[in-house]
């Protein structure tokens, strides 16, 4: 992490008196800038509090508990979330509450499904994951940005 995530991560904790040492990682959401940017501000004005990433069996799941840094397109930190829950399950099993609380477009189901399973598509293939289909497993968390 650089210095100036750092230092970021270090205000936060003193002003709320959490252990520093509790950051797991700092990351952006989406596949390029404008998606980031979108996504983060998402995150910061308590619409999306959920997401949902491919699960690649050779990384460890994020716990519940972990912090994470939400970044902006430009690598810049946004907000800190802190996930409450973590599944993982095949991409036909995910909910439309769980779609629902990502907070993307207008929030229904078929829409989530169209877009997710067109980024996930692609991103198996950029990855060398073979092909994505309805039971390709999927990480599910919700989280809740730390104010």
């Amino acid at each position: 992490m650089n210095k100036e995530l750092n230092k970021y991560w270090h205000d936060f904790c003193q002003q709320r008196g959490i252990d520093s040492n509790k950051l797991d990682e700092a990351y952006a959401f989406g596949d390029n800038v404008e998606m980031a940017n979108q996504l983060a501000d998402l995150v910061n004005r308590g619409i999306k509090t959920a997401t949902t990433s491919i699960y690649d069996e050779r990384e460890p799941v994020a716990p519940v508990g972990q912090y994470s840094i939400i970044l902006d397109g430009s690598g810049q930190p946004v907000c800190v979330i802190q996930n409450k829950v973590v599944e993982v399950m095949p991409f036909k099993q995910v909910s439309q509450e769980h779609a629902y609380h990502e907070g993307e477009g207008n929030r229904d189901y078929e829409t989530w499904c169209k877009e997710h399973w067109n980024f996930f598509t692609k991103e198996c293939q950029a990855e060398g994951f073979g092909d994505f289909t309805e039971d390709t497993k999927v990480v599910c968390e919700v989280f809740t940005k730390i104010e």
